[in-house]
């Protein structure tokens, strides 16, 4: 197999990812995988990707140290191939037996997101199919997905447009067509409603995140997808937040280049060493 040449490091308050992609001939059979951390009160873990097929020298493909909660990566190009997601307790020993694991297959151009979900005491890893088709033009299609413990079940709208209907924790909703532009996302728990600010770029696709806030109520992080010619913003992992704060769009997507440091205290940069395959 080619070699794995480029070596991402991120620099974060609490957080950094290293990911070894691959080029050449076998580039163009791949797919996106990203990770999000969804447990308000799972503490920070250690997130390991891994190939089934190809495992190598047991070193990870993906390694993403320190990840809190609120969490969600930039999407990651990957090989084809069906890969494991394994979680350790933050600074574990990389040979200890994962607390939490599971198997996600990647198709050549397919999207998933893998996210840690539900409250500390029955986490569990979930693996959502990822639609990047893009809207029509002057609209924007969004996706809502719930990750506040807070909201037994949601409902949702955008500018007075229905996004989610009952959504439970830790569930996704459809995507929906929406006008572009700036606006409000009225989300509704028990009856009570909560007016978040929401900013949508026509042409593109977000997955909006609602989260908990520490301090109590919501907030919703909006995460870019997919924009203009079909253009994926691919790039490192940020440290969560606790959905405080808002990611900026990723490099060559909407003109802005930004990484965002987002939690705890002390600076942290993962490295890894480049590894051949034949």
């Amino acid at each position: 197999m080619d070699r794995w040449t480029r070596v991402l490091a991120v620099t974060a308050l609490g957080a950094g990812a290293v990911l070894l992609t691959p080029t050449g001939a076998g580039a163009a059979e791949t797919g996106l995988l990203r990770l999000a951390h969804l447990s308000p009160d799972t503490p920070a873990v250690d997130v390991y990707v891994d190939s089934v097929a190809d495992p190598g020298d047991g070193t990870a493909l993906l390694t993403v140290p320190g990840v809190g909660y609120g969490t969600i990566s930039d999407y990651q190009d990957v090989p084809a191939g069906v890969y494991t997601v394994s979680m350790r307790q933050a600074g574990a020993d990389p040979a200890t037996p994962p607390v939490l694991s599971t198997t996600v297959q990647v198709g050549p151009d397919s999207a998933r997101t893998v996210a840690g979900v539900g409250r500390f005491a029955e986490l569990g890893l979930a693996v959502l199919e990822d639609d990047l088709a893009l809207p029509p033009p002057g609209q924007a299609r969004v996706r809502v997905v719930s990750g506040a413990s807070t909201a037994p079940a949601l409902d949702a709208s955008a500018g007075g447009t229905p996004v989610a209907d009952d959504l439970a924790f830790a569930e996704a909703g459809e995507p929906t067509t929406v006008p572009g532009g700036g606006g409000r996302l009225q989300v509704t728990v028990d009856g009570e409603a909560t007016e978040l600010p929401l900013d949508v770029a026509a042409g593109a696709v977000y997955s909006l995140f609602v989260l908990d806030r520490p301090e109590g109520g919501y907030t919703v992080r909006t995460v870019l997808d997919a924009a203009g010619a079909g253009t994926v913003p691919t790039g490192a992992v940020e440290a969560g937040a606790g959905g405080a704060a808002t990611r900026p769009p990723a490099p060559g997507v909407l003109g802005a280049v930004a990484v965002t440091a987002l939690a705890g205290a002390g600076l942290a940069v993962a490295r890894r060493s480049r590894r051949s395959r034949r």
